[in-house]
C-alpha cells in the first residue's frame, strides 16, 4: 500500500475514520480486512492525521466487547480507546447535532451516519474511510472511501 498522502502539498488534510476501520483493525477474526484497516490506521498514526470523533470512540468500545473474534475485555478496548483518543479533534457539540440534521434532511442519512459526516466536516476532513456509505460519494466535499472496494492506496490524494 502506498503513501496515505502524496507529497505534493505542504497542507495536510486530515482522515476521518469511522468505527468499522477501526473494529476490523482489531478483530483477530476479520482476516484481510483486518490487515488492510491495521495498515491504514498506522499510517495515520504515524503521519498524525488520523481523526475520529467520540461517537466513534464508543461505539468502537461497545462493539469491541460484543463484536470482534475473539471480543476484546474490557480493559484492552479501553486501552485502543485511549490511542486514538488524541484523533479526537473537537467535541460533538449542539452544532454538530444540527449540522447531522441538516445532513440527514439533504443527503438521505441515517442520523449516525449523518453525525459522522457532520463531526468529519467540522475537523475540515476531506476523506472519510468507512464501509458504510457508498464508496466515491462526495458528501459536502467530503469523499466517502471505502478501503475495501479498492486494493490500490485507497486514501492517497
Amino acid at each position: 500500500m502506498g503513501n496515505i498522502f502524496l507529497a505534493t502539498s505542504v497542507t495536510i488534510v486530515p482522515v476521518f475514520v469511522d468505527t468499522n476501520i477501526l473494529l476490523y483493525a482489531h478483530d483477530a477474526g476479520a482476516g484481510e480486512k483486518r490487515r488492510r484497516a491495521a495498515d491504514l490506521l498506522r499510517q495515520l498514526l504515524k503521519s498524525g492525521d488520523g481523526v475520529v470523533s467520540s461517537q466513534v470512540l464508543m461505539e468502537f468500545f461497545v462493539n469491541a466487547m460484543r463484536k470482534t473474534s475473539p471480543s476484546l475485555a474490557s480493559a484492552d478496548a479501553t486501552r485502543v480507546v485511549e490511542t486514538y483518543a488524541p484523533w479526537v479533534v473537537a467535541p460533538t457539540s449542539a452544532m454538530t447535532v444540527l449540522s447531522a440534521l441538516r445532513l440527514t434532511q439533504i443527503h438521505q442519512l441515517s442520523p449516525w451516519d449523518a453525525l459522522i459526516v457532520a463531526a468529519a466536516l467540522e475537523a475540515n476532513c476531506d476523506r472519510l474511510l468507512t464501509e458504510d456509505l457508498q464508496h466515491g460519494q462526495v458528501i459536502e466535499g467530503i469523499e466517502i472511501i471505502n478501503p475495501f472496494v479498492d486494493t490500490s492506496s485507497p486514501v492517497a490524494k
